[in-house]
C-alpha cells in the first residue's frame, strides 16, 4: 500500500530541494529521517517534515509499522514563482524570481508491490 504526503508552496527553489530528495530516495524511513536531520542544507528540514508526515499517515490511517516502510517515490515539482524587482544603478531594475516547490513523498511497505 502506498501512502503519500504533499507539501505545497515550500519557499525553496526546486533545484535546491532536488539535491536533498535524491539522497533519500529508496531508503528506509528511519534511515532517511536520520540522514535528513544531519544534512546541512536548508531544504533538508522541509523534506524531513514531508517524509515524517507520510510515515505518520501510514501509521495512523492504515495501521502500518513505521519500521517496515521505505521511501518508494519522492519528487519535487515547481510551485509558483513570485516576480520581484530590485533597484540597480542608473535608475534601472533587475528581476528577482522567488521560486517555490511542491514536495511529494510516497512511502510503501517492504515486500509490497
Amino acid at each position: 500500500m502506498e501512502v503519500r504526503a504533499i507539501a505545497k508552496n515550500v519557499g525553496r527553489s526546486p533545484q535546491k530541494v532536488r539535491l536533498v530528495v535524491d539522497a533519500v530516495r529508496g531508503r528506509t524511513v528511519n534511515e532517511a529521517l536520520a540522514m535528513l536531520s544531519f544534512m546541512p542544507q536548508g531544504a533538508a528540514t522541509d523534506v524531513y517534515k514531508v517524509v515524517k508526515s507520510a510515515a505518520s499517515n501510514a501509521a495512523n490511517n492504515f495501521d502500518l509499522d513505521i519500521n517496515d516502510l521505505y521511501v518508494h517515490r519522492i519528487y519535487v515539482d515547481e510551485g509558483r514563482t513570485l516576480k520581484r524587482f530590485k533597484a540597480r544603478s542608473h535608475g534601472r531594475v533587475a528581476p528577482r524570481l522567488r521560486r517555490s516547490s511542491h514536495i511529494t513523498a510516497v512511502v510503501q511497505e517492504k515486500g509490497a508491490s
